[in-house]
C-alpha cells in the first residue's frame, strides 16, 4: 500500500494523475500551455472536474494547438459554448483564445513557452518538506511574480493562486507531503 498525498481520493484517474504526473517537471510548451489553460478552467471548480474533461478538452480545442486556437471565429466559440464536454463559460472560452495569441507571443520572444515559463523558478524545481496538507501555500512569492508577468503580457484567468497550482501540476515546485511515496521522485 503506497502513502500518497492527502488531496488524492479512491478516485482512479485522481490516483494515476497523483501518481503519474503531478509534481514531474514537463518541458513540453504544448503540455504547458495545455495545463495552463486547464487551470485557468478550473478556477472556481473542483481539479477533478477538469481532470474528467481533460479529453474532451483535448478534442475541442485541438489537442492545445495554439497555433489552431487563435483562428478561432465566432462559430467556433459558439460550438464550445454548446460542448457539453467542456466547461461552457463564455470567458473561460475567451481567455484560452487570449492566451493562445499571449503564448505564441512569448514563445517567438524567449525561444520557448518553457524557458520563459521556468525562469520563475530558476529553471529548476522547487522541492518542499510539507508535512501535512494544511501547511501547502496557495500563492507564493514565485507564483505572485509569474501572474504578475503573465497579466502584464495579456493573459487571462492567471491570478496567483491558478500559477501556484499550475506550478504544482507542472513541477516547478514538487509539494507531494514528506509522507507521500511520490515526495522523493524527481
Amino acid at each position: 500500500m503506497k502513502t500518497r498525498c492527502g488531496w488524492s481520493t479512491n478516485d482512479p484517474l485522481y490516483i494515476d494523475y497523483h501518481d503519474e504526473e503531478w509534481g514531474v517537471p514537463v518541458h513540453d510548451d504544448q503540455k504547458l500551455f495545455e495545463m495552463l489553460i486547464l487551470e485557468g478552467a478550473q478556477a472556481g471548480l473542483s481539479w477533478i472536474t477538469i481532470l474528467r474533461k481533460r479529453e474532451n478538452y483535448r478534442k475541442a480545442f485541438n489537442n492545445f494547438d495554439a497555433k489552431k486556437i487563435v483562428k478561432y471565429d465566432s462559430e467556433k466559440v459558439k460550438a464550445l459554448l454548446q460542448n457539453e464536454g467542456i466547461v461552457r463559460n463564455r470567458l473561460k472560452i475567451a481567455a484560452t483564445i487570449q492566451n493562445a495569441k499571449c503564448y505564441l507571443e512569448v514563445q517567438k520572444e524567449f525561444g520557448s513557452f518553457d524557458k520563459y515559463i521556468w525562469q520563475f523558478v530558476g529553471g529548476k524545481t522547487i522541492k518542499n518538506e510539507w508535512k501535512m496538507l494544511k501547511e501547502i501555500p496557495a500563492k507564493t512569492a514565485e507564483s505572485d511574480a509569474m501572474s504578475k508577468d503573465l497579466k502584464k503580457r495579456g493573459f487571462k484567468f492567471v491570478g496567483s493562486t491558478i500559477c501556484y497550482a499550475f506550478m504544482q501540476a507542472v513541477g516547478m515546485v514538487n509539494d507531494h507531503t514528506v509522507e507521500c511515496f511520490r515526495h522523493t521522485k524527481k
